[in-house]
C-alpha cells in the first residue's frame, strides 16, 4: 500500500521538531496527527502564518465551517509515534510517498526514535514525487522544487481538494492526487470511491 505523507515542522534547520503529520493511503485511509511538544521558540512569523494557523486545533470549536478531521490525534511525540504505529499495522506493506521526501522522511523516522525501529511493514526508503515533476516537464530538480503543487494540480483536475496549503493532512491528499496524474494511475477507480 502506497502512503502519501507530508509533515509541518518549526523550520529547516539541524534541531527542528514536527508540528504535524498528514498521510492518506492510497485507498484514502487517514491520519492526522497535531504535536502539542514542538519548540515554540523556533517558530518565526512565517511558520505562525502559514502552519500554525492551518491546525485543525486552532479552528474555534463554534465555527460553523470547521473542518472534520478523521483519524484526528493530538499529543507528544511518543504518543503520536505509537498511534501512527497502531494506525500503519492495518497494511501488509508500507511505501511512503512524499514531496522533497528528505524533509519528511527525518521527521516521520524520528516518531520511531531511531530507523531500525520502525514498524517491520514499512520500507525506510520514500519515495519523491518531485523527481516525477522534473521528469514530466524536462526540467532540472530545483525548477520542480520551485513549481507551485497547487498550481499544477489545477492545470489536471477541476475539483479541488478541500483545505488549507502547509497544513499536513492538505498536502498529503495534494501528494496523492499529483502521484496518480505523474504516474497515470487511478485509485479512486481502483478502490471505487
Amino acid at each position: 500500500m502506497k502512503i502519501f505523507f507530508d509533515t509541518e515542522f518549526t523550520g529547516l534547520h539541524k534541531d527542528t521538531t514536527l508540528i504535524s503529520i498528514g498521510l492518506v493511503s492510497e485507498d484514502s485511509r487517514q491520519f492526522y496527527a497535531e504535536l502539542n511538544d514542538y519548540n515554540t521558540r523556533q517558530c518565526d512569523d512565517w511558520i505562525e502564518k502559514n502552519v500554525l494557523e492551518h491546525l485543525y486545533t486552532r479552528y474555534p470549536k463554534d465555527v460553523e465551517n470547521a473542518p472534520y478531521v478523521a483519524n484526528l490525534h493530538i499529543g507528544d511525540k511518543d504518543d503520536i509515534g505509537k498511534a501512527l504505529e497502531i494506525w500503519l499495522k492495518q497494511f501488509d506493506t508500507v511505501e511512503l510517498v512524499s514531496d522533497v521526501c528528505h524533509y519528511d522522511m527525518v521527521l516521520f523516522i524520528d516518531l520511531f526514535d531511531h530507523a531500525f525501529h520502525l514498524p517491520k511493514n514499512v520500507c525506510p526508503a520514500c519515495y519523491d514525487i518531485n523527481q516525477d515533476i522534473s521528469r514530466e516537464y524536462n526540467i532540472s530538480l530545483q525548477e520542480a522544487f520551485d513549481m507551485s503543487r497547487d498550481i499544477l494540480l489545477q492545470k489536471y483536475r477541476d475539483k479541488a481538494i478541500l483545505g488549507d496549503k502547509h497544513n499536513a493532512l492538505y498536502d498529503a491528499k495534494v501528494i496523492r492526487e499529483l502521484y496518480q496524474i505523474l504516474n497515470h494511475v487511478n485509485y479512486d477507480e481502483k478502490y471505487k470511491r
